[in-house]
């Protein structure tokens, strides 16, 4: 900011006050800013937008993200074009009275850790591997005492149920209400039932069939994951790819070949009434499965780095490992430049268009904010000033 603070200023906000009159705005405001947290530490430039814009552009080049605001609309578009050859996210934000927005600028945003709500849990129940197919099969349900098998995993009950469905129903996984409806009722037969003909209260039961739908879902690759394997930049890989998509290529290769068309295994499994013992048995097999996978991930990692000519330390095992666990919910979102958006070739007219019919529709602030703006520019003042 290469203002200077007016009477006029101090007039209208009152963190502002006369000892201040004729300083930097940019240092008032970086002093104000810095009282809001003392483990922050701040910097300002005694000079406008447009000035550094036209000078020394490559200034903008070292932030990670550039917050804009009361900037007009010709400032906005040049340092829109310079923040976007250098791919670092423009943050705008526009204020006027009651209403406002926030606008996004960023070629492309990879998310890893999306965090989704109400996910099911990975346990590929419907292609069971070696050593969880063996741990179930070493356990007996019918010589078990009463607590061992009102302790058992709802996991182990629930894969050795589908078993008993499967053989009963030509080898099919019940994907439709009525079989899995008919399974829950095959898992209601297996409670104990006391001397007196009445069923035993087995936690573990309830939960296996509770669980029913939620665990027995088909093992595939969500439409998301797929749709950045099939990104050019996922297949095209070079020597300026970014971590993300040199992993994404390696969990790719991984799917096609030892995942033979599963993601990495997540590698954990949810709670449940069991034993300590064999809780952590079950637990043990799914992280030892995951770390597999993790491992032969890494190994493809390493290939792509070499290929490419980069060092294999500049990708983590905890980077690796991170982005195995979260394979199933990654996510790309990708925006157009401010240019696009305020250019009359690329704009999206007929969407607006569509909107501005509406009364309701939100779209008719931000094209009275945008009309406000190109009268500033224009005027040099707010429309009504």
């Amino acid at each position: 900011d290469g203002e200077k603070v007016t009477r006029e200023l101090v007039g209208k906000n009152f963190f502002l006050h006369d000892d201040w009159l004729g300083k930097s705005r940019a240092e008032c405001a970086t002093a104000l800013l810095l009282e809001l947290n003392g483990d922050v530490k701040g910097n300002y430039v005694d000079e406008t937008v447009e000035r550094m814009l036209q000078n020394r552009p490559d200034f903008f080049k070292s932030f990670s993200c550039v917050i804009a605001t009361d900037l007009n609309e010709e400032s906005l578009l040049n340092l829109d074009q310079v923040l976007w050859k250098y791919q670092v996210p423009l943050v705008v934000v526009r204020a006027c009275g009651m209403i406002g927005y926030i606008r996004l600028v960023f070629a492309e945003h990879p998310v890893v850790e999306s965090h989704p709500e109400n996910a099911h849990p990975d346990l590929r129940l419907d292609r069971p591997f070696p050593e969880l197919v063996q741990h179930v099969d070493s356990l007996d349900l019918t010589s078990m005492t009463k607590q061992e098998h009102g302790h058992t995993p709802f996991l182990v009950l629930l894969l050795k149920y589908l078993n008993q469905y499967k053989d009963s129903h030509d080898g099919t996984f019940p994907k439709t209400y009525k079989e899995k409806t008919a399974l829950k009722g095959l898992i209601k037969t297996g409670i104990l039932v006391n001397e007196n003909g009445n069923a035993e209260d087995e936690e573990n039961f309830d939960e296996a069939i509770r669980n029913v739908n939620s665990c027995l879902n088909e093992t595939k690759v969500p439409s998301d994951v797929e749709a950045i394997f099939s990104d050019p930049a996922c297949r095209n890989l070079t020597n300026q790819s970014s971590t993300f998509w040199i992993l994404a290529r390696a969990i790719k290769d991984f799917v096609a070949n030892e995942g033979a068309g599963a993601l990495p295994l997540r590698g954990s499994i949810p709670d449940m009434t069991a034993d300590s013992k064999r809780y952590i048995k079950l637990q043990q097999i799914y992280q030892s499965k995951a770390s597999e996978h993790v491992a032969r991930v890494k190994q493809r990692v390493s290939r792509l780095l070499d290929e490419l000519g980069k060092p294999r330390e500049s990708i983590s095992d905890e980077d690796i490992k991170l982005f195995c666990k979260n394979a199933f919910f990654l996510r790309l979102l990708r925006s157009r430049s401010l240019g696009e958006e305020y250019a009359s070739a690329s704009a999206k007219a007929g969407d607006i268009e569509m909107h501005l019919g509406n009364e309701d529709s939100e779209l008719v602030f931000y094209v009275a904010l945008r009309a406000s703006d190109r009268f500033r520019m224009k005027e040099g003042r707010y429309p009504g000033a």
